[in-house]
């Protein structure tokens, strides 16, 4: 069976570990942020691995599965800061770690320069992204409108339409 089988089933069956050990995460009723810890999991290390596309799509669907958990008990506490700003935490993960995977990816394109150039634009979103997500959180205990005024305006920004792969692509 080739390698690339192998890697497909297990990020699968990580994902579904992942998912499941989520679900069991109940939302606390209390917005403080020692009722949040009461609930909230250990993280596991992701020991170093030859594999650094796998660890980190693994790093990515960890972070996404936390977003259900996270968008409840804010939704169940959206005035509350100690609420919102775990929102902002997991956004700011899942942000970083998706700019790891994208990392990763463009590794196997590095002697392509237009698709270089194209991670380097996508990149900076990212990293604009992440840089908001992170003054979200303390923002939150500001006002919290502010935090999700940011929250929205990073979800909007990417549906606004970037240079297209394709017409590089094309080019080629």
């Amino acid at each position: 069976m080739p390698t690339n089988r192998i890697e497909a089933f297990s990020d699968g069956v990580i994902a579904v570990i992942i998912t499941i050990m989520v679900l069991e995460l109940k939302v606390p009723h209390d917005s403080t942020f020692a009722a949040l810890l009461a609930v909230a999991p250990l993280l596991h290390a992701a020991r170093h691995a030859d594999a650094r596309l796998l660890w980190s799509n693994n790093n990515l669907l960890f972070w996404m599965s936390l977003v259900p958990f996270v968008t409840a008990y804010m939704g169940n506490n959206h005035r509350d800061p100690h609420a919102v700003a775990p929102y902002g935490v997991v956004m700011l993960m899942c942000g970083s770690a998706f700019a790891i995977l994208r990392s990763a990816i463009s590794a196997h394109h590095r002697d392509n320069p237009e698709m270089m150039e194209y991670q380097h634009r996508t990149q900076t979103k990212n990293v604009f992204s992440a840089v908001l997500y992170a003054a979200s959180v303390p923002l939150a205990f500001v006002d919290v409108r502010i935090s999700f005024f940011i929250y929205a305006f990073v979800a909007l920004s990417y549906f606004l339409p970037e240079r297209k792969l394709a017409e590089s692509e094309d080019r080629s």
